[in-house]
């Protein structure tokens, strides 16, 4: 069998010192430059050097773009607090929706809105008195209604966040994002040129040219980014508007289904109030008075007597009972006594109604009176 000879090579030690060195993140010049940078800035701030003054047009877009930062930094969490008032609700919706991402689930938990947990409350204790109770009824039909609110208010979460929360959270994630960089980029540039300019008479006339040169590109663009932004007036608009209307829908919405609420309320308080009057009917109770437990007899109780004046009434439309008399000293005020039923047709403020008894009409003191079938809404 033929040997096999193998061959031995050397390693350059040095070779693996190379290999293994981590990458040079700045070269030797770049890191003189940043030191000349800051020699400048401590000669500005504490032995009070002059350095290039801006013009004061730049100066004042420079702090409309820093208040518009400051506005969106802080209006956008606010809005999702407006949508999502909760802390604790919020911070752990946040956290279920993580957990749904991580698990590669698509469907997210909603926020869960006050109406919808008012509306489980009625439901519940809706469905324990049945729907043959009218209270229990109405708690059902509540609840139904308050969840629809509930979905409205999600409909504005959603409508809130594309068009308003999502274009200025790109507006800060872009735009400024982009002009506090040349902002940034402009100093840098600016306190290299003066160290140089400091220093003309050891510097090369070149070099103190093109950090000039440099300066001035990069305070063009920033003034450039920074008008842009600031003129851009039409569209920072249009996403304020796009919020009010977003919150006037929902606020339509959400009137039309509560008016629904209040017309089905009113039938069923109209049909309550013309039910006829059931009566107590008290049951036997047997007496044991013996020590053999023999029956002695029967103890009736005495029949609850309830005046019938109310049952007789057909309250088909908004009307009150006169809780006192009252007797006006004024042309068109209207004279009743305790007990009248009284029609109203319409309330004036606060504190009067208007309405009619028998062939007579006028105002009267709404404290003198307690609704029994409310005026519809305006």
């Amino acid at each position: 069998m033929a040997s096999v000879r193998v061959r031995r090579t050397s390693i350059d030690p040095r070779a693996l010192l190379c290999v293994s060195r981590p990458p040079v993140k700045m070269s030797v010049s770049g890191m003189k430059k940043q030191l000349h940078k800051a020699n400048q800035l401590l000669n500005e701030k504490l032995m009070g050097a002059e350095g290039t003054k801006l013009e004061e047009d730049f100066l004042k877009m420079q702090r409309s773009t820093a208040v518009i930062h400051s506005l969106l930094t802080e209006l956008l969490p606010k809005t999702t607090e407006f949508l999502q008032p909760n802390p604790a609700d919020r911070t752990k919706l946040n956290l279920l929706n993580t957990m749904s991402r991580i698990r590669g689930q698509g469907k997210s938990v909603g926020y869960p809105q006050t109406e919808g947990i008012l509306g489980d409350c009625m439901l519940q204790y809706g469905h324990a008195l049945g729907a043959a109770s009218e209270f229990g009824g109405a708690l059902l039909g509540m609840g139904e209604t308050l969840h629809q609110v509930a979905q409205a208010r999600d409909a504005l979460g959603v409508n809130v966040k594309c068009t308003f929360i999502d274009p200025l959270q790109d507006l800060h994630d872009t735009e400024l994002k982009e002009i506090k960089y040349q902002l940034k980029k402009v100093n840098s540039q600016r306190l290299d040129f003066d160290y140089k300019k400091r220093r003309s008479g050891k510097i090369p006339a070149g070099e103190l040219q093109q950090a000039w040169r440099k300066f001035v590109t990069s305070k063009e663009l920033a003034e450039r980014s920074m008008f842009v932004l600031l003129q851009n007036d039409v569209d920072h608009l249009r996403i304020l508007a796009a919020l009010v209307t977003a919150l006037l829908d929902f606020h339509r919405s959400a009137h039309h289904i509560l008016l629904g609420l209040h017309g089905n309320m009113q039938a069923r308080l109209t049909a309550a109030s013309n039910k006829p009057e059931r009566r107590f009917r008290p049951g036997k109770i047997r007496i044991r008075s013996e020590p053999n437990g023999r029956c002695v007899g029967f103890f009736h109780q005495p029949p609850v007597t309830v005046s019938s004046a109310d049952s007789k009434l057909v309250l088909d439309q908004p009307c009150c009972r006169a809780t006192y008399s009252f007797h006006p000293n004024q042309e068109g005020e209207l004279d009743f006594s305790e007990g009248d039923i009284i029609v109203l047709t319409k309330q004036v403020d606060v504190n009067w109604y208007e309405g009619t008894l028998g062939s007579q009409s006028g105002l009267f003191p709404v404290c003198y009176v307690d609704v029994l079938v409310p005026l519809p809404l305006p």
